[in-house]
């Protein structure tokens, strides 16, 4: 896997752009003017996984609201979740000659070919949220994200604090829900958890039952019912995100269970859903990951325009947070 370094720090962003479309669903925004003076806009093609989740959208309106407000002309494309459709859209980026792509990879892999075409062209490319996994790293020039092992990391040491509130004592018996198969988030952030509990909590903590519930509301509740059918003794669950927990507490307490009682629950992003759900208490913990990628995006696009040097990898600001500071927080989400 990519080694992350050299991060910045995150800005914020929210929603806007207009309509086209391709074999992706593809819109295009744009605006006369690039920031600096008048000059002609830049146009930056920039293609999404999909909209599987409230962090996707806020992540999505980041985007558009902060191209908008810098004056480049954006060129939208949804993949659905589904690469062949992201790899369409790039190419159609690169036949249109837009002066910079970006995409958050659905998956890690496949990506050499299109990368090349795109180089081929002299048209830089910016990684967004997630990493790929590539030949040649001069394919793309960096990538603006999260650390996504040590969001893993992070789930596992505040579940550690999870279980000394609840006095928990015993066995831990621990049900995964895993984000897309493939996908950056998924494979790291399970790396990252499977890292601690290996080197802190080997006698007592064990990963019972481990599914993809694909990063969806729909399949975290569908993929938890089937875990309790399976494994009714579980007591706790890690989500790798959400939205996943969130349908997954639909399907605790469609078992009778209390969530955040019976199973306590730890998950990965802090969306605002996820907040109301913890200041239910529903669920104990949430590590953050932050989408408004937007101006650190525009930011970017608009140094690999002017030629300038930037960090390989540049981060987001992020943060960990329990049930007690879930309602003081929730006024305050973005997203």
């Amino acid at each position: 896997m990519l080694n992350r370094r050299n991060f910045l720090t995150a800005a914020v962003g929210v929603a806007a752009a207009t309509g086209l479309a391709a074999c992706a669903k593809e819109d295009e925004g744009s605006s006369d003017s690039a920031g600096s003076g008048g000059s002609k806009a830049i146009v930056l093609g920039f293609s999404q996984v999909g909209s599987e989740s409230g962090w996707r959208s806020a992540n999505t309106d980041s985007v558009k609201d902060a191209a908008k407000t810098a004056g480049y002309t954006l060129k939208f494309s949804d993949a659905q979740q589904k690469q062949e459709n992201q790899i369409s859209a790039i190419r159609s980026y690169i036949t249109q000659g837009v002066d910079v792509i970006a995409f958050s990879p659905v998956v890690v892999t496949g990506w050499d070919a299109v990368l090349k075409e795109a180089k081929a062209k002299k048209i830089p490319v910016v990684l967004t949220d997630r990493s790929v996994e590539t030949s040649d790293e001069s394919l793309f020039v960096t990538l603006v994200g999260s650390d996504f092992t040590d969001e893993g990391r992070r789930a596992a040491k505040i579940l550690e604090k999870v279980l000394d509130v609840a006095g928990h004592k015993g066995a831990v018996k621990i049900a995964q829900l895993e984000g897309t198969t493939g996908a950056a988030p998924a494979i790291e952030r399970a790396k990252g958890f499977k890292e601690v509990m290996e080197a802190d909590h080997a006698d007592d903590w064990k990963i019972v039952v481990s599914q993809t519930g694909d990063f969806t509301r729909a399949g975290g509740k569908q993929v938890m019912a089937a875990f309790l059918q399976s494994n009714p003794d579980i007591n706790v669950l890690f989500a790798h995100n959400d939205d996943m927990g969130i349908g997954a507490i639909q399907a605790i307490e469609a078992a009778g269970k209390k969530p955040g009682k019976d199973i306590l629950i730890v998950t990965i992003d802090g969306v605002k859903d996820g907040f109301i759900a913890m200041s239910e208490g529903k669920i104990n913990a949430i590590v953050e990951c932050n989408p408004l990628l937007g101006p650190q995006l525009m930011e970017v696009v608009q140094k690999v325009k002017d030629g300038e040097t930037v960090e390989r990898w540049i981060k987001t600001k992020e943060g960990d947070f329990m049930q007690d500071q879930a309602k003081a927080a929730l006024p305050t989400r973005k997203y």
